[in-house]
């Protein structure tokens, strides 16, 4: 393994709130080291506060591939399927383009448990990534499979919720 690139596979999971602002902490770190870096939100279409802090800086690329609005589980919108499916392919060309040393696939975990990514494409794409690129992957509900995989899990834990007091979505803070 290089330890200076070392390629890993990151996975940020659980039902706890803090899994994509870890990933977005872990894209800084990187981009303070001058890697190249590319983030695609699956599921969100929303002016996320990372976005908009990040969209400006240098040798960081960041796409949207869902809308402003909630995914259905038991039967998602067709609109959401071909946004995650049109996103899924963006993210399998920044893995696979060698243009970038760390990729984030936001959400990816919750588009795959919704069946809007078929789980074998990104398995498979994980198998096949280039050695030196690492990949985080984001969302609730990672299959066993892909915590098998994956170089480091991490499991965010809901202990308490403002939601559960019932708090409204806080812009700069959901989002």
């Amino acid at each position: 393994m290089n330890k200076e690139k070392p390629g890993l596979i990151m996975v940020f999971t659980g039902d706890g709130k803090g899994k994509t602002t870890a990933a977005v902490g872990q894209a800084m770190r990187a981009l303070g080291h001058g890697y190249r870096v590319y983030m695609i939100h699956f599921m969100k279409g929303r002016d996320y506060g990372e976005f908009l802090a990040t969209e400006k800086m240098a040798n960081l690329t960041i796409v949207r591939a869902g809308r402003d609005s909630f995914v259905c589980r038991e039967k998602p919108d067709p609109v959401d399927a071909e946004l995650a499916r049109e996103g899924f392919v963006k993210a399998e060309k920044a893995v696979m383009s060698g243009d970038y040393d760390l990729v984030v696939l936001d959400e990816i975990n919750v588009a795959v448990d919704y069946g809007l990514i078929a789980e074998e494409d990104l398995i498979s794409l994980l198998k096949r990534k280039p050695e030196q690129v690492s990949v985080i992957l984001t969302g609730r509900n990672a299959s066993p499979e892909l915590v098998k995989i994956a170089d480091m899990v991490s499991e965010v834990l809901a202990i308490k919720h403002h939601y559960d007091q019932g708090a409204d979505c806080c812009k700069g803070i959901e989002y």
